[in-house]
């Protein structure tokens, strides 16, 4: 790929400083739900955008689950042209605007960038954002052509990052698409899982919208496997299905007092922010417990979610428990710095044995005991082992339980013939989205658990290309 024509020499490139991202001040930000990176301005995008040294084989492309070509989006950046950076990355990706601010570039396409060798790599989901916001802001949104019409239809089930994706992708090839959504918002984990301050709901709507305006239908409401089944489905006349339904059921730790009054999932007390509009209070008068002593257990980018909304929800005390150290903690690295700024206090090897509560039910201390790490477990981390005599205790009004999710089993279970693993979870041939089932394909977190969002957003964009093999063999 040629240099980029904007009068840098290579040696000049390598001497750019990685951008740093403006922010709210985390003493004002962690009283309010406004998104906390502002973005690049076209000044600092441009400038950001020239370190990129346009490699001969560039590590960012087979980084990138979604497959943007990266390098020439920047190169257009670099050179001014915004609309066109925007216009790239939507050949292959739907959801840019999104991508920008949640997908985790440092273990996908920026981990792979030659400048992260010996410096910083270059900031590819910030430059990704600010074309997609740029193109936003400007009205500029464009609608590309779509293949000739093949009278095929397709249902996806489920309207989360996989499911947008593959959509997404199948109504370009030409396919007539609708998506099955259980809930009353578009969006999946989008829109009830991540907080507003991390990814604003009219991001979503925005990104929900241009599909539309691709042709992706959207119906709402609509819970597969009680309203209809899979084979409903089929005999509606769908050619194919797609189920993207990821793996929203909460686990708990089952440990003594956790029934009472107070204690949440994780999914709970985020979809009642995030879907039912709590942090707009009083506008909106949510039922949720806003805690003056809030305890979140975990250590992922949903324990993050929720214990930094805890804080702007009016938490005196918002506590993260963990059973293993800090740099076990599987959250993304930017969300535990902001969590930090905020306030957020850290209970490290830490596990919750056992909670108290008051003579109405409620939840007011919660004994914990300490931990040390041992020998690795079978995902490589070390295994954490408990101290004998170590308890403590800790006073709480609230308590999240963040510590995963696991399958719902309503589709698997009015699906004769699909097969699931021992843990719930649907059990796919390859990487490809082919299950048990002819005809039936699945990806995102029902396949691996819970995982990213740009990770979900790969299996539909592999599911897509094997439907549309499938369909045209047929």
């Amino acid at each position: 790929m040629k240099e980029i024509s904007v009068g840098v020499k290579m040696a000049d490139k390598i001497k750019i400083p990685r951008q740093p991202m403006p922010e709210q001040d985390p003493l004002i930000r962690r009283k309010n739900f406004d998104e906390v990176p502002l973005g690049y301005d076209a000044e600092t995008a441009q400038k950001e955008a020239r370190r990129c040294i346009q490699c001969k084989k560039p590590g960012c492309v087979s980084g990138c689950p979604v497959e943007v070509n990266i390098p020439l989006f920047i190169q257009q950046i670099a050179e001014g042209d915004f609309l066109g950076a925007a216009h790239t990355i939507k050949e292959t990706n739907s959801l840019p605007a999104i991508c920008g601010r949640v997908c985790p570039q440092e273990d996908q396409c920026e981990k792979f960038c030659i400048l992260g060798k010996k410096g910083d790599p270059v900031a590819i989901g910030r430059l990704e954002r600010f074309a997609a916001d740029y193109e936003r802001a400007q009205g500029s949104v464009e609608i590309p052509p779509t293949l000739p019409a093949t009278g095929k239809k397709i249902a996806v089930i489920g309207s989360g990052p996989s499911g947008l994706t593959i959509a997404g992708d199948l109504v370009k090839l030409g396919y007539d698409v609708t998506i099955f959504e259980a809930l009353h918002k578009p969006g999946g984990v989008l829109i009830y899982g991540i907080p507003e301050f991390r990814l604003p709901k009219a991001i979503v709507e925005a990104e929900v919208e241009y599909l539309k305006k691709l042709g992706v239908k959207i119906e709402l409401n609509s819970v597969i496997g009680r309203l209809k089944t899979i084979d409903d489905l089929f005999s509606e006349g769908y050619a194919a299905v797609y189920i993207a339904v990821g793996a929203g059921a909460p686990v708990f730790m089952n440990i003594p007092g956790e029934n009472l009054l107070g204690i949440y999932s994780a999914n709970e007390y985020l979809t009642r922010s995030n879907l039912m509009k709590a942090y707009l209070f009083p506008d909106y008068d949510t039922p949720i417990v806003t805690g003056k002593n809030v305890a979140v257990i975990g250590g992922g980018n949903v324990a993050m979610d929720a214990v930094r909304t805890a804080l702007r929800l009016g938490a005196e005390n918002a506590y993260i428990v963990y059973r293993r150290g800090r740099e076990e903690m599987p959250a993304r690295k930017e969300e535990i710095h902001h969590a930090e700024e905020e306030g957020v206090q850290f209970h490290f090897l830490t596990t919750p044995i056992s909670y108290s509560g008051d003579e109405n039910g409620w939840v007011k201390e919660m004994t914990c005991l300490r931990m040390e790490l041992g020998e690795p477990d079978a995902s490589g981390r070390r295994s954490p082992v408990p101290i004998p005599g170590s308890e403590f205790t800790l006073d709480v009004d609230t308590v999240v339980v963040a510590i995963g999710t696991q399958a719902n089993p309503v589709i698997p279970l009015t699906t004769p013939g699909l097969e699931t693993n021992k843990r719930g979870y649907i059990v796919t041939k390859g990487e490809n989205g082919e299950t048990s089932r002819p005809g039936v394909y699945a990806g995102g977190d029902i396949v691996t658990g819970s995982a990213t969002v740009i990770l979900a957003m790969g299996a539909g964009k592999r599911a897509a290309r094997a439907i549309h093999e499938f369909l045209s063999r047929k």
